[in-house]
């Protein structure tokens, strides 16, 4: 009897990661948008801001249930996506509200996750991953963004957007980095054993 070996289901790891470089790709965007044309409209902010966070919610939730190679980069998005989903709601029913709940609310969870993504740095280090440096200091970068955001409010709108955009830029290339330098995907992954 000849034994037929599984393989793993790559398409969610590819769901996750290409997801992960649009939706990064477009806070970066969206962020130098907000940072250099400080007259952008915060309701259509806001209205944005909502629609990727859901997204990215949903595909934080797909990334930490597919199983990738080195399992760094997802380890910590279950808790992530569904935290994502009602900030998104909320932004989405209150676009015009973005920007001053953003400060707070966002600042915690840019600051989260770049704490988060110091602990895969170091992780992808031990695996011995060569780009392991540039996530430990792009999650610094956006954890003194998270930082800023939630210790220095702004002194009017214009400042505000573009502290917004920076914080959305520093989120984008940071989840961006991930993605590109520690998921990996192998077409013929065995599935797990126990």
């Amino acid at each position: 009897m000849e034994f037929e070996e599984k393989m793993r289901n790559t398409m969610p790891m590819k769901v996750a990661k290409t997801g992960y470089i649009v939706i990064s790709s477009a806070l970066c965007i969206i962020g130098l948008f907000m940072t250099l044309l400080t007259d952008f409209s915060i309701t259509l902010a806001g209205t944005l801001l909502g629609i990727m966070m859901i997204a990215f919610g949903i595909i934080k939730i797909i990334g930490y249930w597919s199983k990738d190679l080195f399992r760094l980069a997802f380890q910590y998005d279950f808790a992530f996506g569904i935290l994502l989903i009602p900030l998104g709601i909320y932004a989405l029913s209150h676009p015009s509200q973005t920007v001053n709940f953003f400060y707070i609310i966002f600042g915690v969870v840019i600051l989260a996750d770049g704490m988060l993504k110091l602990q895969i740095a170091i992780d992808a280090r031990a695996f011995g991953l060569e780009q392991w440096w540039m996530i430990f200091v792009l999650a610094i970068a956006a954890g003194v963004v998270g930082c800023v955001l939630i210790f220095h409010p702004a002194e009017g709108a214009k400042v505000s957007v573009a502290l917004v955009g920076i914080s959305l830029f520093a989120e984008g290339a940071l989840n961006l980095c991930v993605a590109l330098s520690a998921v990996k995907i192998v077409e013929y992954q065995r599935l797990d054993e126990i």
